[in-house]
């Protein structure tokens, strides 16, 4: 065998490695107690990204599908409910029929927006439910 057959299989080999080890954390990330699904609009993009959260006292842990390489800590001071409208609606399509926009304000100052199904709505509020 040549050393470049064995270096294109043992790059192979590192993709299908990496591919596994992101498939197991995404598995792992909607096992989480009390995980919900939802997506997120930072105040400096315009675009619903969709992830994973979970309540941790008032502190929201939220990361981002499909790897979660990184996980932002939230620290929640008020949240309120909305339902989305318009081309709001239009590009929540992913979330489900019925989306709701819940609104944190953070307790740093700024707020974020998080949508989620309305079933789900509880759950995404957490302890402000």
């Amino acid at each position: 065998m040549s050393a470049a057959l064995v270096a294109a299989l043992a790059a192979l080999g590192l993709a299908a490695l990496a591919l596994l080890v992101t498939i197991r954390r995404n598995r792992a990330l909607r096992r989480r107690p009390g995980d919900v699904r939802a997506s997120v609009r930072y105040p400096d993009r315009g675009r619903w990204l969709d992830g994973h959260g979970v309540w941790v006292d008032d502190v929201f842990a939220f990361r981002r599908s499909p790897a979660g390489w990184d996980e932002t800590l939230l620290w929640v001071a008020n949240a309120s409910v909305r339902r989305p409208a318009g081309d709001e609606l239009d590009s929540l399509r992913r979330v489900g029929p019925d989306p709701v926009v819940v609104t944190f304000a953070l307790a740093s100052g700024g707020s974020i927006a998080f949508a989620a199904r309305a079933e789900d709505r509880d759950a995404l509020l957490g302890p402000f439910a």
